[in-house]
Protein backbone atom coordinates (compact mmCIF):
# COMPACT_ATOMS: atom_id res chain seq x y z
CA UNK A 1 0.00 0.00 0.00
CA UNK A 2 1.48 3.63 -0.94
CA UNK A 3 0.72 6.01 1.81
CA UNK A 4 1.27 9.63 1.36
CA UNK A 5 1.69 11.54 4.65
CA UNK A 6 0.97 15.21 4.80
CA UNK A 7 1.36 18.07 7.97
CA UNK A 8 3.24 20.44 9.23
CA UNK A 9 5.01 18.49 11.99
CA UNK A 10 6.93 15.54 10.86
CA UNK A 11 10.09 15.27 13.67
CA UNK A 12 10.82 11.52 14.88
CA UNK A 13 13.18 13.09 17.22
CA UNK A 14 11.45 15.40 19.03
CA UNK A 15 7.79 15.44 20.74
CA UNK A 16 4.37 16.06 20.22
CA UNK A 17 2.93 15.06 17.00
CA UNK A 18 5.42 15.67 15.24
CA UNK A 19 7.00 12.90 17.06
CA UNK A 20 3.47 10.66 16.86
CA UNK A 21 3.80 10.85 12.93
CA UNK A 22 6.89 9.86 12.50
CA UNK A 23 6.88 7.24 15.13
CA UNK A 24 3.48 6.30 12.74
CA UNK A 25 5.87 6.39 9.59
CA UNK A 26 8.35 3.97 11.00
CA UNK A 27 5.66 1.91 11.84
CA UNK A 28 4.57 1.62 8.10
CA UNK A 29 7.54 1.60 6.87
CA UNK A 30 8.00 -1.64 8.75
CA UNK A 31 5.10 -3.22 7.93
CA UNK A 32 6.28 -2.94 4.27
CA UNK A 33 4.18 -0.10 3.09
CA UNK A 34 5.71 2.65 1.18
CA UNK A 35 5.58 5.85 2.53
CA UNK A 36 6.43 9.45 1.37
CA UNK A 37 6.01 12.49 3.36
CA UNK A 38 5.65 16.50 2.42
CA UNK A 39 5.92 18.29 5.66
CA UNK A 40 8.03 21.23 6.87
CA UNK A 41 11.49 21.26 8.75
CA UNK A 42 11.54 21.01 12.81
CA UNK A 43 10.82 24.45 13.70
CA UNK A 44 8.45 23.66 17.05
CA UNK A 45 7.80 24.36 20.50
CA UNK A 46 10.72 27.02 20.06
CA UNK A 47 9.08 28.84 16.93
CA UNK A 48 12.59 28.67 15.41
CA UNK A 49 13.64 26.20 12.58
CA UNK A 50 16.07 23.66 14.58
CA UNK A 51 18.20 20.24 14.15
CA UNK A 52 20.55 21.72 11.95
CA UNK A 53 17.54 21.68 8.76
CA UNK A 54 17.47 25.13 6.82
CA UNK A 55 14.48 26.75 6.46
CA UNK A 56 13.93 25.59 2.58
CA UNK A 57 12.79 22.56 0.01
CA UNK A 58 14.63 19.71 1.00
CA UNK A 59 14.90 16.08 0.89
CA UNK A 60 15.62 13.40 3.26
CA UNK A 61 14.81 9.84 4.59
CA UNK A 62 13.43 8.47 7.66
CA UNK A 63 13.88 4.85 8.48
CA UNK A 64 12.76 4.21 4.49
CA UNK A 65 10.58 7.05 4.20
CA UNK A 66 11.25 9.70 1.96
CA UNK A 67 10.66 13.21 3.39
CA UNK A 68 9.63 16.66 1.22
CA UNK A 69 10.49 19.14 3.17
CA UNK A 70 8.96 22.90 2.39
CA UNK A 71 9.80 26.22 3.69
CA UNK A 72 7.61 28.46 5.77
CA UNK A 73 7.20 31.50 7.50
CA UNK A 74 7.97 31.11 11.34
CA UNK A 75 7.28 33.86 13.85
CA UNK A 76 9.89 34.56 16.55
CA UNK A 77 6.76 35.73 18.48
CA UNK A 78 3.39 33.94 17.05
CA UNK A 79 0.25 36.09 17.82
CA UNK A 80 -3.31 35.15 15.93
CA UNK A 81 -2.46 36.70 12.70
CA UNK A 82 1.12 35.28 12.62
CA UNK A 83 -0.39 32.10 13.08
CA UNK A 84 -2.83 32.20 10.17
CA UNK A 85 0.53 33.48 7.66
CA UNK A 86 2.62 30.84 9.47
CA UNK A 87 -0.14 28.01 8.30
CA UNK A 88 -0.86 29.20 4.80
CA UNK A 89 2.75 30.19 4.34
CA UNK A 90 3.43 26.13 4.65
CA UNK A 91 -0.11 25.39 2.21
CA UNK A 92 1.45 27.42 -0.51
CA UNK A 93 5.08 26.13 -0.63
CA UNK A 94 4.10 22.64 -0.06
CA UNK A 95 1.32 22.88 -2.59
CA UNK A 96 3.78 22.37 -5.69
CA UNK A 97 5.68 19.88 -3.90
CA UNK A 98 1.98 17.26 -3.33
CA UNK A 99 1.61 17.98 -7.38
CA UNK A 100 5.00 16.47 -8.03
CA UNK A 101 3.61 13.28 -5.90
CA UNK A 102 0.58 13.17 -8.53
CA UNK A 103 2.98 10.11 -10.47
CA UNK A 104 3.65 7.96 -8.05
CA UNK A 105 -0.07 7.66 -7.62
CA UNK A 106 -0.44 6.83 -3.73
CA UNK A 107 -3.72 5.02 -2.41
CA UNK A 108 -3.97 7.15 0.49
CA UNK A 109 -3.69 10.67 1.25
CA UNK A 110 -3.50 10.79 4.85
CA UNK A 111 -3.01 14.36 6.69
CA UNK A 112 -2.95 15.42 10.11
CA UNK A 113 -4.96 18.72 11.65
CA UNK A 114 -3.20 21.00 13.35
CA UNK A 115 -2.65 22.41 10.12
CA UNK A 116 -5.95 22.46 8.95
CA UNK A 117 -4.80 24.52 5.66
CA UNK A 118 -3.09 21.52 4.49
CA UNK A 119 -6.83 20.10 4.33
CA UNK A 120 -7.83 21.40 0.94
CA UNK A 121 -5.06 20.39 -0.97
CA UNK A 122 -5.13 16.88 0.44
CA UNK A 123 -8.63 16.42 -0.10
CA UNK A 124 -7.84 17.79 -3.90
CA UNK A 125 -5.38 15.54 -4.50
CA UNK A 126 -6.72 12.43 -3.50
CA UNK A 127 -9.56 13.45 -5.28
CA UNK A 128 -7.74 13.78 -8.79
CA UNK A 129 -5.57 11.19 -8.42
CA UNK A 130 -8.07 8.63 -7.48
CA UNK A 131 -6.54 7.75 -4.00
CA UNK A 132 -8.71 7.43 -1.10
CA UNK A 133 -8.27 10.40 1.58
CA UNK A 134 -7.99 10.58 5.44
CA UNK A 135 -7.88 13.80 7.73
CA UNK A 136 -6.59 12.97 11.59
CA UNK A 137 -7.41 15.61 13.78
CA UNK A 138 -4.95 16.03 16.77
CA UNK A 139 -6.81 19.16 17.96
CA UNK A 140 -9.64 20.95 16.66
CA UNK A 141 -7.90 23.74 16.02
CA UNK A 142 -10.49 26.29 14.43
CA UNK A 143 -12.53 25.80 17.81
CA UNK A 144 -9.64 26.07 19.76
CA UNK A 145 -8.39 29.31 18.13
CA UNK A 146 -11.83 30.88 18.77
CA UNK A 147 -12.56 30.09 22.24
CA UNK A 148 -9.00 30.61 23.71
CA UNK A 149 -8.77 34.00 21.73
CA UNK A 150 -6.11 33.43 19.49
CA UNK A 151 -8.83 34.84 16.40
CA UNK A 152 -11.34 37.01 17.47
CA UNK A 153 -14.73 38.08 15.55
CA UNK A 154 -18.18 36.59 15.59
CA UNK A 155 -18.26 37.00 11.70
CA UNK A 156 -15.36 35.07 11.25
CA UNK A 157 -15.98 32.50 13.21
CA UNK A 158 -19.21 31.82 11.27
CA UNK A 159 -17.61 31.49 8.05
CA UNK A 160 -14.51 29.73 9.17
CA UNK A 161 -16.62 27.24 11.05
CA UNK A 162 -18.94 26.43 8.10
CA UNK A 163 -15.88 26.21 5.74
CA UNK A 164 -14.33 23.02 8.50
CA UNK A 165 -17.56 21.25 8.21
CA UNK A 166 -17.80 21.43 4.67
CA UNK A 167 -14.74 20.37 4.04
CA UNK A 168 -14.26 17.70 6.42
CA UNK A 169 -17.68 15.82 5.72
CA UNK A 170 -15.69 15.07 2.18
CA UNK A 171 -13.02 12.74 3.24
CA UNK A 172 -13.50 9.63 2.88
CA UNK A 173 -12.08 9.32 6.76
CA UNK A 174 -11.82 11.40 9.63
CA UNK A 175 -10.23 10.55 12.48
CA UNK A 176 -9.19 11.94 15.92
CA UNK A 177 -7.74 10.93 19.42
CA UNK A 178 -10.58 10.73 22.40
CA UNK A 179 -13.88 9.71 22.61
CA UNK A 180 -15.28 13.59 22.96
CA UNK A 181 -13.24 13.95 20.22
CA UNK A 182 -15.18 11.79 18.05
CA UNK A 183 -18.49 13.13 19.30
CA UNK A 184 -17.49 16.59 18.08
CA UNK A 185 -16.57 15.56 14.42
CA UNK A 186 -20.16 13.90 14.37
CA UNK A 187 -21.41 17.50 16.05
CA UNK A 188 -19.79 18.74 12.32
CA UNK A 189 -21.74 16.40 10.56
CA UNK A 190 -19.00 14.08 9.35
CA UNK A 191 -21.19 10.05 8.73
CA UNK A 192 -20.61 7.99 11.52
CA UNK A 193 -19.64 5.29 9.16
CA UNK A 194 -16.38 7.27 8.63
CA UNK A 195 -15.43 8.46 11.84
CA UNK A 196 -12.49 6.76 13.52
CA UNK A 197 -10.99 6.45 17.10
CA UNK A 198 -7.58 6.98 16.83
CA UNK A 199 -5.77 7.51 19.77
CA UNK A 200 -2.45 8.77 20.69
CA UNK A 201 0.16 5.52 21.68
CA UNK A 202 3.16 5.46 23.95
CA UNK A 203 6.09 2.76 23.65
CA UNK A 204 5.78 0.94 26.98
CA UNK A 205 8.67 -0.67 26.03
CA UNK A 206 10.95 2.62 25.71
CA UNK A 207 9.21 4.39 28.57
CA UNK A 208 9.07 2.54 32.33
CA UNK A 209 8.80 2.43 35.94
CA UNK A 210 12.51 3.31 37.21
CA UNK A 211 13.86 0.63 39.71
CA UNK A 212 16.15 2.94 41.40
CA UNK A 213 15.84 7.09 41.54
CA UNK A 214 16.37 9.42 38.14
CA UNK A 215 20.06 10.74 37.32
CA UNK A 216 18.15 13.90 37.09
CA UNK A 217 17.66 14.36 41.04
CA UNK A 218 21.33 14.51 41.38
CA UNK A 219 22.10 16.55 38.30
CA UNK A 220 19.33 19.38 39.90
CA UNK A 221 21.14 18.88 43.33
CA UNK A 222 17.44 17.35 44.89
CA UNK A 223 17.08 15.74 48.37
CA UNK A 224 16.51 12.61 48.39
CA UNK A 225 13.21 13.26 50.21
CA UNK A 226 12.29 15.70 47.78
CA UNK A 227 8.99 15.20 46.19
CA UNK A 228 9.18 16.17 42.39
CA UNK A 229 6.46 17.73 40.42
CA UNK A 230 6.99 18.21 37.00
CA UNK A 231 5.73 19.38 33.97
CA UNK A 232 7.17 18.65 30.56
CA UNK A 233 6.29 19.48 27.38
CA UNK A 234 5.34 22.61 24.97
CA UNK A 235 5.22 26.24 26.89
CA UNK A 236 1.87 27.16 25.10
CA UNK A 237 -0.89 29.22 25.61
CA UNK A 238 -3.37 26.30 25.58
CA UNK A 239 -2.23 24.84 28.64
CA UNK A 240 -3.53 27.44 31.01
CA UNK A 241 0.35 27.29 32.50
CA UNK A 242 -0.11 30.23 34.80
CA UNK A 243 -1.58 27.95 37.39
CA UNK A 244 1.90 26.53 38.00
CA UNK A 245 3.37 29.57 39.21
CA UNK A 246 0.53 30.47 41.63
CA UNK A 247 0.75 26.72 42.85
CA UNK A 248 4.59 26.84 43.39
CA UNK A 249 3.70 30.51 45.04
CA UNK A 250 1.24 28.53 47.20
CA UNK A 251 3.93 25.60 48.35
CA UNK A 252 7.05 27.83 49.05
CA UNK A 253 6.44 27.12 52.71
CA UNK A 254 6.93 23.11 51.72
CA UNK A 255 10.41 23.04 51.00
CA UNK A 256 10.36 19.04 50.31
CA UNK A 257 7.77 19.77 47.09
CA UNK A 258 10.18 21.02 44.41
CA UNK A 259 8.76 21.99 41.12
CA UNK A 260 10.42 21.06 37.80
CA UNK A 261 9.25 22.59 34.47
CA UNK A 262 11.03 21.19 31.34
CA UNK A 263 10.14 22.73 28.06
CA UNK A 264 10.19 25.28 25.14
CA UNK A 265 7.31 27.68 23.44
CA UNK A 266 5.95 31.11 23.24
CA UNK A 267 4.79 31.11 27.31
CA UNK A 268 8.08 30.06 28.91
CA UNK A 269 8.99 33.85 29.45
CA UNK A 270 5.63 35.05 31.22
CA UNK A 271 6.06 31.86 33.31
CA UNK A 272 9.49 32.07 34.59
CA UNK A 273 8.48 35.55 35.11
CA UNK A 274 5.36 34.37 37.39
CA UNK A 275 8.21 32.61 39.35
CA UNK A 276 10.86 34.87 39.60
CA UNK A 277 11.78 34.55 43.31
CA UNK A 278 10.79 30.92 43.88
CA UNK A 279 13.46 28.88 45.34
CA UNK A 280 11.19 25.86 44.87
CA UNK A 281 11.19 25.96 40.66
CA UNK A 282 13.75 24.83 38.37
CA UNK A 283 13.19 25.43 34.74
CA UNK A 284 15.11 22.97 31.97
CA UNK A 285 14.59 23.18 28.45
CA UNK A 286 13.30 19.86 26.47
CA UNK A 287 15.25 16.79 27.21
CA UNK A 288 16.86 15.06 24.73
CA UNK A 289 14.71 11.41 23.52
CA UNK A 290 17.41 9.43 24.74
CA UNK A 291 17.17 10.68 28.50
CA UNK A 292 12.77 10.26 28.04
CA UNK A 293 12.45 7.55 30.86
CA UNK A 294 14.42 9.22 32.92
CA UNK A 295 13.45 12.81 32.87
CA UNK A 296 10.04 11.45 32.97
CA UNK A 297 11.13 9.08 35.56
CA UNK A 298 11.88 12.38 37.61
CA UNK A 299 8.68 13.05 38.86
CA UNK A 300 7.06 11.67 42.13
CA UNK A 301 3.61 14.05 40.32
CA UNK A 302 2.79 14.68 36.90
CA UNK A 303 1.64 17.83 36.56
CA UNK A 304 -1.06 18.39 33.52
CA UNK A 305 -3.05 21.96 33.71
CA UNK A 306 -5.69 22.49 31.32
CA UNK A 307 -7.88 25.48 30.49
CA UNK A 308 -11.15 24.93 30.92
CA UNK A 309 -12.05 26.27 27.79
CA UNK A 310 -10.14 23.88 26.00
CA UNK A 311 -12.18 20.76 27.31
CA UNK A 312 -12.94 18.30 24.80
CA UNK A 313 -11.00 20.00 22.22
CA UNK A 314 -7.59 18.82 22.51
CA UNK A 315 -6.19 15.93 24.30
CA UNK A 316 -2.74 16.03 25.98
CA UNK A 317 -0.28 13.97 23.98
CA UNK A 318 1.66 13.69 26.90
CA UNK A 319 -0.83 11.98 28.77
CA UNK A 320 0.58 9.37 27.64
CA UNK A 321 4.26 8.77 28.36
CA UNK A 322 3.05 10.32 32.15
CA UNK A 323 0.92 6.86 32.42
CA UNK A 324 3.77 4.52 30.77
CA UNK A 325 5.91 6.06 33.33
CA UNK A 326 4.62 4.79 36.73
CA UNK A 327 3.62 7.83 38.21
CA UNK A 328 0.93 9.63 39.74
CA UNK A 329 -0.73 12.34 37.81
CA UNK A 330 -2.38 15.68 38.74
CA UNK A 331 -4.57 17.71 36.27
CA UNK A 332 -6.93 20.37 35.90
CA UNK A 333 -9.92 19.24 34.44
CA UNK A 334 -14.10 18.57 35.19
CA UNK A 335 -14.53 15.09 35.68
CA UNK A 336 -16.94 14.73 33.35
CA UNK A 337 -14.61 15.88 30.25
CA UNK A 338 -12.78 13.13 28.74
CA UNK A 339 -9.35 14.13 30.25
CA UNK A 340 -11.09 14.02 33.84
CA UNK A 341 -12.64 10.40 32.77
CA UNK A 342 -9.32 8.97 32.24
CA UNK A 343 -7.36 10.50 34.61
CA UNK A 344 -10.06 9.41 37.29
CA UNK A 345 -11.89 6.54 36.41
CA UNK A 346 -10.45 4.50 32.91
CA UNK A 347 -6.64 4.85 34.25
CA UNK A 348 -7.01 5.57 37.91
CA UNK A 349 -3.42 7.25 37.56
CA UNK A 350 -4.63 10.28 39.68
CA UNK A 351 -6.54 13.27 40.78
CA UNK A 352 -8.07 16.23 38.48
CA UNK A 353 -9.23 20.07 40.34
CA UNK A 354 -11.17 22.42 38.62
CA UNK A 355 -8.88 24.71 36.08
CA UNK A 356 -7.91 27.60 37.10
CA UNK A 357 -8.21 27.00 40.55
CA UNK A 358 -4.75 26.79 42.30
CA UNK A 359 -5.85 26.75 45.50
CA UNK A 360 -7.55 23.57 45.10
CA UNK A 361 -4.39 22.02 42.72
CA UNK A 362 -1.86 23.20 45.48
CA UNK A 363 -4.19 21.44 48.63
CA UNK A 364 -4.20 17.93 46.24
CA UNK A 365 -0.61 18.40 45.58
CA UNK A 366 -0.07 18.97 49.02
CA UNK A 367 -2.45 15.74 49.76
CA UNK A 368 -0.38 13.38 47.24
CA UNK A 369 3.26 14.66 48.81
CA UNK A 370 2.28 13.72 51.91
CA UNK A 371 1.01 10.00 51.11
CA UNK A 372 3.51 7.89 48.96
CA UNK A 373 1.96 4.65 49.24
CA UNK A 374 -1.04 6.31 47.46
CA UNK A 375 0.98 7.90 44.64
CA UNK A 376 2.66 4.60 44.47
CA UNK A 377 -1.01 3.36 43.59
CA UNK A 378 -1.79 5.47 41.06
CA UNK A 379 1.48 5.71 39.24
CA UNK A 380 0.61 1.65 39.22
CA UNK A 381 -2.71 1.80 38.06
CA UNK A 382 -1.26 4.63 35.17
CA UNK A 383 1.45 2.06 34.10
CA UNK A 384 -1.04 -1.45 33.92
CA UNK A 385 -3.78 1.07 31.93
CA UNK A 386 -1.01 2.05 29.33
CA UNK A 387 0.07 -1.79 28.76
CA UNK A 388 -3.62 -2.40 28.38
CA UNK A 389 -4.92 -0.04 25.88
CA UNK A 390 -2.31 2.54 24.89
CA UNK A 391 0.54 -0.01 23.42
CA UNK A 392 2.01 1.54 20.04
CA UNK A 393 1.77 -2.08 18.76
CA UNK A 394 -1.73 -2.71 19.34
CA UNK A 395 -2.93 0.79 18.12
CA UNK A 396 -0.78 1.30 15.15
CA UNK A 397 -1.78 -2.90 13.96
CA UNK A 398 -5.70 -1.51 14.00
CA UNK A 399 -5.23 1.42 12.71
CA UNK A 400 -2.99 -0.49 9.55
CA UNK A 401 -6.20 -3.10 9.21
CA UNK A 402 -8.84 0.22 8.68
CA UNK A 403 -6.24 1.48 6.27
CA UNK A 404 -6.43 -1.77 4.32
CA UNK A 405 -10.40 -1.98 4.75
CA UNK A 406 -10.27 2.18 3.26
CA UNK A 407 -8.16 1.09 0.15
CA UNK A 408 -10.51 -2.05 -0.21
CA UNK A 409 -13.38 0.08 -0.36
CA UNK A 410 -15.14 -1.82 3.08
CA UNK A 411 -16.68 -0.05 6.06
CA UNK A 412 -14.82 1.25 8.50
Amino acid sequence: MKILIYGINFAPELTGIGKYTGEMADWLVAAEHEVRVVTAPPYYPEWRVTNGFANVWQTDRKQGAQVWRCPLYVPAKPSGLKRLLHLASFAMSSLPVMLRQATWRPDIVWVVAPAFMCAPAAMAFAALGGAKSWLHIQDFEVDAAFDLGLIRGNTLRHWVQGAERWLIRRFDRVSTISGRMVERALAKGVNATRVVHFPNWVDISGITPLARPSTYRAELGLAPDAVVALYSGNLGNKQGLEILADVARLLQDDPRIQFVFGGNGSGRADLQARCAGLPNVRFLDLQPLERLNAWLGLADVHLLPQRADAADLVMPSKLTGMLASGRAVLATALPETELGRVVTQDAACGMVVPPENAAAMAKALRDLAADPARRAELGANGRRYAEAELSQDVILRRFEAQLLALVQGDAA
